[in-house]
């Protein structure tokens, strides 16, 4: 841990095997943090608690464009007709200003007469409506993003009133005739099938438009999907791609404040018979595409482990106990069946379980008292576990008197405590910067205080879920809470990285929220995907940096980390430079021997506030550099992360 800087003396970079050595200091204030030469001396013969792999964790929620449109690879929006077709097409009911507005009513718009498409309930193929079209009428949907060539893929549900009705769907990139591919459907009998289509695109464009045209009778479309034809079990692959390069160890998921209105059964079954439902804790309407069976299929792409946190807002414990035995249960188990029954005939043995989010906010849904929550948690955590023993528990935490509760009357019922935070800009690069290892710090020093002060935690090693982390602000450009992140962003997610290490005998684990466009580490278009400058920085940490922590000593306003490798064959030290000014920092590394030689992994700029953009020329990279020998000093860019890995003999 580390003095205030005032003090312009060589400090301990807290490791947790030596807490309490020295007080704990943020990274400098002001112009204070310039008042010493800043200095890293490294000593291999004081070691902490190994890194959990789990810091690195994800959590993505049904949330604007985190998972519809960044994830998954449905490109309609309401595909189920929640909203119903009208002649007053007027789908965007918020940020209309943007690439990505809200819906909030149909994007379909009718074509020909108004009153040529009615909406039928007693009939409907999903939820509680589906739209009948009159011979010579139809319906598009404007605003899909095309790329030139690439091959598209989709079907439709129809049931036409008379057979052999003739149904044309068109996928259309520009004006007139040659700007369209079409697909003629002959119906069958008068009932509800599937037909399947397909395009290629001839042209790039972002206001592509899909049309479904009747000729020869009346006929209702249940559903309607369209999705690249590359999508990798209907997730976006470039999407994908980039969450490789984070290797998220884990996912928590579906929230948040959504998953205290969410009902898990809404999302088994056949994908096109779920209902639609709105969106119970945010705008637009969730489509129920993506449900447990996906989230899992998706950590298996990933090589993840699911986190599933369970409805103990509005939800009841029958329901997280039928979940648990979903995901968990035998193929001939009752409710293991329904699983089966859907393709998934071997257990998903999902571990991590969190039992509701922010219980202790009046914004979340069945929001209660700390004491009537202690007994909910307790009755879930005992059912769960009477169910399945093996698994992990994560209580709602919240730093104060909220985790002073459930740490004194719930401690037996839970094997971590979840804990968020959420940050704005500040002016002073240096004080945007330190606020998250602030706060981690924060979290960090409260529970040990608890473990001091209470009985409860006798003998117990409940450490930290940081499983909502981030900054928080700038204008929504990706859709809902679609905020853009600078570099200064990706310099204060590396510090806390490193104060999370600093911490390591505490914190198990930590999910960044919200992974994709919401708050999140990818950014996404309708055509292209980009790591923002936190992924970045999450992506190098979890690729490059060692997991046995090491004392640090240094001096503001640096901020600094160092490990071995596991093989021992290697010290990482992480290196944030949160000034505008290019510094020579004098190094002694103590206990081991380097070799000479290594490498230097950097996320270096000039400018604090680049960003990257989807299909855009990425502005801020990580760079990789020789270093050709054991050097008495690191050369620090300005406004960066330094991440050297150097050989040990």
């Amino acid at each position: 841990m580390r003095l205030h800087a005032k003090t312009a003396v060589a400090v301990l970079i807290g490791l947790p095997a030596l807490a309490g050595i020295m007080e704990p200091q943020s990274l400098g204030a002001g112009s204070e943090h310039a008042e010493a030469a800043p200095r890293i001396s490294v000593d291999a013969s004081r070691r902490g608690e190994p890194v959990s792999k789990y810091i690195y964790g994800q959590f993505i929620e049904h949330l604007g464009r985190c998972i519809y449109g960044g994830i998954w690879a449905e490109m309609l929006e309401d595909r189920k007709f929640y909203f119903p077709i009208t002649a007053q097409y007027a789908p965007y009911k918020r940020l209309e200003d943007t690439e990505f507005p809200v819906v909030g009513a149909s994007p379909w718009e009718i074509i020909g007469a108004a009153d040529s498409v009615t909406m039928v309930k007693e009939d409907a193929f999903v939820g509680e409506q589906t739209p009948q079209l009159a011979p010579g009428s139809g319906i598009r949907q404007k605003d899909l993003g095309l790329v030139k060539g690439k091959q598209y893929v989709g079907y439709l549900w129809l049931k036409p009133a008379n057979e052999g009705t003739s149904v044309e769907v068109s996928l259309r990139w520009g004006e007139g005739p040659e700007a369209a591919q079409v697909t003629s459907i002959s119906t069958g009998r008068n009932r509800y099938r599937q037909y399947d289509f397909q395009f290629i695109s001839a042209a790039d464009t972002t206001k592509g438009m899909l049309e479904i045209r009747v000729a020869g009778g009346p006929c209702l479309v249940g559903t309607v999907s369209l999705m690249p034809a590359d999508n990798v079990d209907g997730m976006r692959a470039d999407t994908l791609a980039l969450l490789k390069e984070l290797d998220s160890p884990v996912y928590r998921w579906p929230g948040g404040n959504f998953v205290s209105g969410y009902q898990w059964r809404d999302g088994i079954g056949p994908r096109d018979r779920r209902p639609p439902r709105k969106n119970p804790a945010w705008t637009g309407v969730e489509h129920n595409d993506f449900g447990l069976d996906e989230f899992i299929t998706f950590c298996r792409l990933l090589e993840s482990e699911p986190l599933v946190v369970v409805n103990s807002g509005l939800g009841q414990v029958a329901s997280a106990v039928e979940e648990l035995q979903y995901a968990n249960d035998a193929a001939d188990a009752p409710i293991g069946r329904l699983r089966a029954a859907g393709g998934h005939p071997e257990p998903y043995g999902v571990k991590w379980w969190g039992i509701g989010n922010e219980m202790y906010g009046k914004w979340q849904l069945g929001y209660m008292s700390l004491e009537e929550y202690v007994k909910k948690h307790n009755v879930f955590a005992e059912a769960m576990r009477a169910q399945d023993p093996s698994i992990k528990l994560v209580a709602v935490g919240a730093v104060g008197p909220w985790s002073e509760g459930m740490m004194r009357n719930c401690a037996d019922h839970m094997d971590l405590i979840s804990e968020h935070f959420y940050c704005k800009e500040q002016p002073d690069l240096v004080e945007h910067v330190r606020q998250i290892p602030d706060r981690v710090r924060q979290k960090a020093e409260a529970h040990r205080d608890y473990r001091r002060r209470f009985d409860s935690l006798s003998g117990k090693d409940i450490d930290i879920a940081l499983d909502e982390w981030n900054y928080w602000y700038s204008p929504h450009l990706y859709g809902e809470l679609g905020t853009r992140y600078f570099l200064q962003d990706a310099l204060g997610i590396a510090a806390g990285l490193n104060e999370m290490i600093r911490q390591s005998d505490i914190f198990f684990m930590a999910n960044y929220a919200q992974t994709v466009n919401v708050i999140g580490s990818i950014k996404t278009t309708k055509t292209d995907a980009a790591l923002a400058t936190t992924g970045l920085a999450l992506a190098l940490y979890r690729g490059r940096f060692g997991s046995v922590p090491l004392a640090v000593e240094s001096n503001s306003p640096l901020d600094v980390a160092a490990a071995l490798t596991a093989d021992g064959k290697a010290v990482t030290i992480a290196v944030v430079n949160p000034t505008e000014e290019r510094l020579r920092v004098p190094l002694e590394v103590k206990g081991i021997e380097l070799a000479g030689g290594g490498r230097l992994w950097q996320i270096a700029g000039s400018d604090r506030m680049a960003y990257n953009a989807p299909g855009e020329k990425p502005q801020v990279v990580i760079e990789e550099l020789p270093v050709r020998s054991a050097s008495a000093s690191l050369s620090l860019a300005p406004c960066s992360v330094s991440l050297y890995r150097l050989s040990v003999k």
